[in-house]
């Protein structure tokens, strides 16, 4: 089976998340990510701000991801899951971790999508933060995260059943 590389930087971060939309998924490891910065301003069909990266931000800034190793197969999945060509399009990026040079996909805002007044729903952001802790990500980098608004998402079934994807989340 082919496989393939997915670097997550948002609400995929957490294997438990990533592995229930591609089952073959494999952490390979953390991937710092000079002058890139997170950001929750783009536009989902929910009205909330989802995860994206702002390239080419400088020396001075960092962001964080996880590279993950998957079946070829599983991939169509993660695309529709995602959205791409709905405000995301994959892009192939070049990182090194543990000596080795990866090219992993991401999904990276369409301009077209981008609305830097847009903040995430409490669950989303809970997403990504969880991730980010599950990794180990710098507790600097993690207080940035935590420091973003978030706003109660109305739709009352979809934040039930990402509280309970949270719960699983939390206890593996």
């Amino acid at each position: 089976m082919t496989k393939i590389y997915y670097l997550a930087y948002g609400s995929n971060l957490h294997p438990a998340r990533l592995v229930a939309r591609v089952p073959s998924a494999r952490v390979v490891g953390v991937v710092e990510m000079p002058g890139f910065v997170l950001a929750f301003h783009k536009r989902s069909v929910d009205s909330s701000g989802k995860c994206l990266l702002y390239s080419e931000q400088g020396a001075s800034h960092k962001a964080f991801g996880v590279l993950y190793e998957f079946d070829a197969h599983d991939k169509a999945n993660l695309d529709a899951v995602e959205g791409k060509g709905k405000g995301y399009i994959e892009k192939l990026v070049q990182f090194h971790l543990n000596g080795q040079t990866y090219t992993p996909y991401i999904y990276i805002a369409e301009s077209t999508h981008i609305d830097g007044t847009l903040i995430p729903y409490h669950w989303y952001k809970s997403l990504v933060l969880i991730g980010a802790r599950y990794h180990g990500f710098p507790p600097e980098y993690v207080a940035t995260i935590e420091a973003t608004p978030s706003k109660r998402d109305p739709d009352a079934i979809r934040t039930q059943e990402n509280e309970k994807l949270l719960a699983k989340m939390t206890m593996s």
